[in-house]
């Protein structure tokens, strides 16, 4: 799975976790637009992968994950159709939405941090690699709904994938980014976002409202 090391299967079994979940927030939207199924599925698709692929377009890193692996797009089709068949009961949940975008956010960001990692890109890129797998795919889904990006709205998402990134490239940078390290970084993370959503905590915003000379 995205050319992690074979021997973090707790990142392994996040990722598809959090590609559903992706997905999923994507049929989600979809559905506030009224989309046909079509489109549920290219939005869950674009959403699930496109944080990846830009990152190793940016990167140079091919094959890309969903040629290499197919399965890949048979899931983020599959996760949808799941959504709109439960569609009566996952509107009600208020939260859902969110917590599944965060756990997209946290993973993507830790999987991206990972494949820049085994590039050997400077830290910084590594950071950066893994700010753009995890907020990307959230960032295209919200434009194509035409809705603002849950990164420019005002609880903390980027600062969360931040933060995120920073923990894990440290693991990674010790030698000890394990199963262990990883579920503490998810666990960190989502608790990071969850909060951030729970108590509006925001970054300073810049308010200008133009020349107010008489």
């Amino acid at each position: 799975m995205w050319n992690l090391p074979p021997g973090d299967s707790v990142l392994h079994l996040l990722t598809w976790v959090a590609l559903a979940a992706q997905a999923m927030t994507a049929a989600l939207a979809a559905g506030r637009r009224s989309m046909d199924w079509m489109g549920v599925c290219l939005l869950g698709g674009i959403t699930a992968l496109g944080g990846g692929t830009l990152r190793d377009v940016l990167l140079g890193h091919y094959p890309l994950a969903w040629v290499e692996q197919p399965s890949l797009l048979l899931l983020t089709v599959l996760a949808p159709f799941v959504t709109i068949a439960m569609a009566r009961l996952v509107h009600r949940l208020t939260m859902a939405f969110l917590v599944l975008d965060a756990v997209g956010l946290v993973v993507f960001t830790m999987t991206g941090c990972d494949i820049a990692w085994q590039m050997n890109v400077p830290i910084g890129i590594v950071i950066v690699a893994g700010m753009i797998t995890g907020c990307a795919g959230g960032v295209l889904r919200d434009i194509l709904c035409n809705d603002v990006p849950l990164l420019f709205r005002a609880e903390l998402y980027a600062s969360v994938s931040l933060v995120t990134g920073l923990v894990y490239a440290t693991g990674l940078s010790l030698g000890i980014a394990s199963g262990w390290w990883t579920a503490l970084t998810f666990a960190l993370g989502l608790s990071f976002r969850l909060l951030a959503i729970r108590y509006k905590w925001n970054m300073p915003r810049f308010v200008f409202a133009g020349d107010d000379r008489g």
